[in-house]
């Protein structure tokens, strides 16, 4: 399996972000949350991924890249969850909400329980 986050795969349009924003649906595991939208991508891409760390939680900058960094790397080594259960074209953004400091291996197997709960969602 490639466990790579490529350009290709990150989401920075606007409108696919606003359309997250106003028509996506969500799953949760404490402390992250995942919104997704079904989109239309040119290429072969199947996902488009975006991360992201609120401001409110760490005000710090460093504070704030450190979480994005461990988001970014779980989402890697765990996107085969992902692209193996999912035919549509997805859309997502990945969340970190709370101002409690989880360690790496925390935030890995939350994120792990995070995408097989996409998973079930999308299968009903």
């Amino acid at each position: 399996m490639n466990n790579t986050y490529p350009k290709t795969e990150k989401l920075k349009s606007k409108t696919t972000i606003d359309l997250l924003f106003s028509e996506g649906k969500s799953v949760s595991k404490y402390p992250l949350r995942l919104v997704y939208v079904p989109v239309d991508l040119e290429n072969d891409e199947q996902i488009k991924m975006g991360v992201s760390v609120s401001k409110k939680y760490f005000k710090k900058a460093v504070d704030r890249n450190y979480f994005k960094r461990v988001l970014r790397e779980t989402y890697r080594l765990n996107k085969h969850l992902l692209l193996e259960n999912s035919e549509k074209k997805y859309g997502f953004m990945f969340f970190y909400q709370t101002k409690d400091r989880l360690s790496y291996q925390e935030i890995n197997e939350k994120t792990i329980h995070l995408f097989q709960k996409f998973v079930a969602s999308i299968k009903e």
